[in-house]
């Protein structure tokens, strides 16, 4: 399990990136928002290597926004709470839906929420923020 995670979550975005900034860089610049999570920066039991895989991210994501900004292409994060998927759903069950009563909005996200975000780290509107982790997590970086 910890191989294929970290294959999936470390090693597949690394070379999904290296893949790719090539061509950004050939056009000018652009933006690339990737998905943490809430448990990279807090812990939650039974998640350690999910939580170490999306730490993980949010440091190469950092080291992208100082190694590509000179190139016009800014590096973000997006780190998601309980989200309301069938992945997720198939995968923890009623545990999202505690973690989510848990949290200060007292729920847990939408899918369409945590697209949102996405859409702004990646759009002009966000044109001067790199390297930066946008919790969508209904509050539960703040507890």
């Amino acid at each position: 399990e910890f191989d294929h995670t970290f294959a999936t979550n470390v090693r597949g975005l690394y070379f999904l990136v290296a893949a790719t900034v090539p061509a950004m860089i050939g056009r000018g610049g652009g933006a690339i928002v990737n998905v943490t999570s809430m448990v990279a920066t807090k812990g939650v039991p039974g998640a350690s290597t999910y939580s170490a895989s999306k730490a993980a991210v949010e440091s190469l994501t950092r080291t992208w926004a100082i190694e590509f900004g000179q190139h016009n292409i800014r590096v973000n994060n997006v780190a998601p709470g309980p989200t309301a998927t069938e992945g997720v759903a198939a995968e923890w069950g009623e545990t999202n839906d505690e973690l989510g009563r848990a949290l200060p909005l007292g729920r847990t996200a939408a899918p369409s929420e945590i697209a949102e975000a996405i859409v702004f780290l990646a759009s002009p509107r966000a044109s001067f923020i790199t390297g930066a982790t946008l919790h969508v997590d209904g509050g539960g970086t703040a507890v």
